[in-house]
């Protein structure tokens, strides 16, 4: 169905560059003809529901997940309705990736840091949202804004040309995107099922290889952990603060949103090591006025752990760099591990990325004052390792990474695949909003019980990949 879609027969100038021809019939009106700016005050308490914009929805905060950076009071967050449309509107010099708007659907409390738009005619909510939400894919807001921050307000959306089709066309192409996501979303579930899957057995590979050997005949003590069992007799027991010359920490400097680019330097975001695996270009560029700290330099063969994150699932993450294509510095969220040189570096890195050290984190993580996902520097040199001699440990990394060859392989297939679905949901999302092609016939011929086929809400831990940091209001 959707390969059928065809364009429009008539089309005008739109008079903007980014939004090309639209549909002859289609108006283009400037914001404040569809949007009002919305800001109620929760004084006295009205309501208690936070609401958090996460991975572009706007969801029910559990009582339970309201620590870290909130508020001494929620009088200062804003009461928002079902049919609002809230838009992140700050840091955008900063964060080119987070999706910034989100419709409303419960009643509740969002913080003021971001704006609250009433829908008027001619736009019916859910189409409007899909139209900013295409905007944002586009990247349209990062032209606007102001401020050392590049902060957007609803002046940057008053005169913004927005797109009216006519309201029963709104309702099709809702519906038609509706129908698509769904099913784009299903095979994204079916894709990140079968990853951890294959994440589960790489791990169970790991932790069996990392607290046995691979001898099956060697003799064995109690590790003095129950849920660990026995482990070779003649391997040590080791504290990490034994095993490095150092523990390097990076900084926080002012940085741009985006990839570095040419011989530009980039400093390491906090999620840039993900189920052991180093990811370079997770990272942001740098001023060219910075200047840089050799010691804080990465380089090929480092350790990098990741100190702080917005999931607790990604603190502490390890990876080992084995390329480097960008010139890049370590940030105050990530650690880089020194090793001294009895240390099979390999072997290490994979113990770091078992259960027994993830337990280590959990427990690490969950007693750290502050911030709640947060690793302290005490903590990580405390934690324990079963090492067995230099030799055994460098056949045991060689090993592990036959066994996790073709697993490994195949999880980045997933991936790709993954990156790959979502690249064609945004090119026909922004195509059907606006008006390169036409869906009406195509909304009509979807089943009465499309509305089935759209996804239950996922849980947020099962969207890290997507994860961003709600900002709230000092």
């Amino acid at each position: 169905m959707i390969d059928e879609l065809k364009p429009y027969t008539d089309y005008k100038d739109s008079g903007v560059a980014w939004l090309g021809k639209v549909p002859e019939h289609w108006g283009i009106p400037p914001g404040f003809a569809a949007f009002r700016e919305k800001c109620v005050k929760n004084k006295g308490m009205q309501e208690d529901t936070v609401l958090s914009l996460s991975y572009g929805r706007i969801v029910v905060k559990p009582k339970d997940k309201l620590h870290g950076l909130v508020p001494e009071s929620f009088e200062t967050y804003q009461i928002v309705t079902p049919g609002d449309i809230i838009v992140r509107s700050t840091d955008l010099q900063n964060d080119w990736n987070s999706m910034r708007v989100g419709l409303v659907r419960n009643r509740g409390i969002i913080t003021s840091a971001y704006l609250c738009f009433q829908v008027i005619s001619p736009l019916d909510p859910d189409y409007a949202h899909a139209l900013l939400h295409t905007f944002d894919l586009m990247k349209v807001f990062y032209g606007l804004g102001s401020g050392l921050r590049q902060n957007l307000s609803f002046l940057d959306f008053k005169r913004m040309l927005i797109l009216t089709p006519p309201p029963e066309e709104q309702a099709a192409i809702v519906r038609f995107l509706d129908y698509a996501n769904a099913k784009i979303e299903r095979a994204i579930r079916a894709k990140r099922k079968l990853i951890g899957l294959l994440n589960e057995q790489k791990q169970a590979i790991i932790h069996r290889a990392v607290t046995r050997g691979v001898d099956p005949n060697v003799k064995l003590k109690p590790s003095g952990i129950p849920w660990i069992g026995d482990v070779p007799k003649h391997w040590e027991v080791r504290r990490l603060r034994t095993m490095v010359h150092t523990i390097d920490q990076g900084i926080s400097p002012q940085a741009i949103g985006f990839v570095a680019e040419g011989n530009s330097w980039g400093v390491l975001k906090s999620g840039c090591v993900n189920h052991g695996v180093f990811r370079q270009t997770e990272h942001k560029q740098l001023s060219s006025a910075l200047v840089i700290d050799p010691s804080i330099v990465v380089k090929v063969g480092d350790v990098i752990i990741s100190r702080a994150c917005g999931s607790p699932k990604l603190v502490g993450s390890v990876g080992r760099v084995r390329t480097l294509d960008y010139r890049l510095i370590l940030s105050d969220k990530t650690f880089r591990a020194v090793f001294k040189l009895f240390v099979n570096v390999d072997f290490i890195v994979y113990a770091m990325n078992s259960p027994y050290y993830r337990q280590q984190v959990e427990q690490a993580i969950s007693g750290a004052e502050g911030m709640a996902n947060n690793l302290p520097l005490s903590e990580l040199r405390s934690f324990v390792f079963f090492v067995p001699p230099s030799d055994e440990a460098k056949v045991i990394a060689s090993f592990i990474d036959h066994e996790l060859d073709q697993i490994i392989k195949e999880i980045v297939r997933g991936e790709r695949e993954i990156a790959l679905l979502r690249e064609y949901r945004t090119t026909l999302t922004a195509e059907v909003v606006t008006g390169k092609l036409d869906v009406r016939e195509a909304a009509k011929r979807l089943p009465d019980q499309a509305d089935e086929l759209l996804p239950a809400d996922e849980s947020l831990d099962d969207l890290i990949d997507d994860e961003i940091t709600e900002e709230v209001e000092a």
